[in-house]
């Protein structure tokens, strides 16, 4: 697929610190501790217990664990019509992690006419981070532009290169919905005309599939 494309054995080394704050805070803040003079007791629960200190405000958000399955993210009848030829189960990319990135590929040549589509989708670990990693990778990309209404942002292009006087079009479409980024490209060539399909047709796939992507992420298929 096109890039356009995401530590825990500390406990027994805390310990003695943990140790060394909890006697801190009884030398220094405990019950037996002298008041500073002027400064009223701080609130207590019934029992004497201090009240539990209030969640942090600086969590990040995360809605998405995992990334959903790609094969299954696109309809069948979407993929035979932006695919012809293809086996609409598609084939899944090998990943190094697929909590975090799954790609699926689909691409026949129907007569001369040949189409390529790839989706895939990148979790990380936070909103901010999906949101730093989608504006560093719109943000040198000229002729495209947004997309209203598809996930939390989303940006299109459509680029014509020409190979050996093959022209070839390709469009993509990348979306970001909270914490994970859906990567949708598709493209196509006429190999007996050597002429690309044109513009519309590619970007309007694109985002066809780019739309039905992101409902199956939000929808947990």
């Amino acid at each position: 697929m096109r890039d356009f494309p995401l530590p825990l054995a500390l406990t027994a080394r805390l310990s003695p610190v943990v140790v060394l704050a909890c006697a801190g805070w009884a030398l220094t803040s405990g019950p037996a501790a002298p008041r500073a003079e002027g400064r009223p007791p701080a609130p207590q629960q019934a029992g004497g217990t201090r009240p539990a200190p209030a969640p942090s405000s600086t969590a990040e958000s995360r809605t998405y664990a995992s990334a959903p399955a790609p094969c299954t993210a696109v309809a069948a009848k979407t993929v035979e019509s932006l695919v012809p030829g293809a086996k609409t189960a598609g084939k899944e990319i090998p990943s190094t992690d697929t909590q975090k990135r799954r790609t699926c590929s689909w691409n026949a040549l129907d007569g001369f006419d040949y189409r390529w589509l790839d989706v895939s989708f990148e979790v990380m670990g936070s909103d901010a981070a999906a949101r730093t990693s989608y504006e560093e990778r719109t943000k040198d990309k000229s002729g495209g532009g947004a997309v209203p209404g598809l996930g939390d942002a989303a940006y299109s292009v459509v680029n014509l290169t020409t190979e050996d006087k093959q022209q070839t079009r390709e469009g993509v479409v990348l979306a970001r919905a909270a914490n994970a980024l859906v990567v949708v490209t598709y493209n196509g060539s006429d190999f007996e005309t050597k002429k690309a399909p044109d513009t519309a047709e590619i970007n309007t796939g694109a985002i066809k599939a780019a739309k039905e992507a992101v409902a199956a992420l939000r929808d947990g298929r």
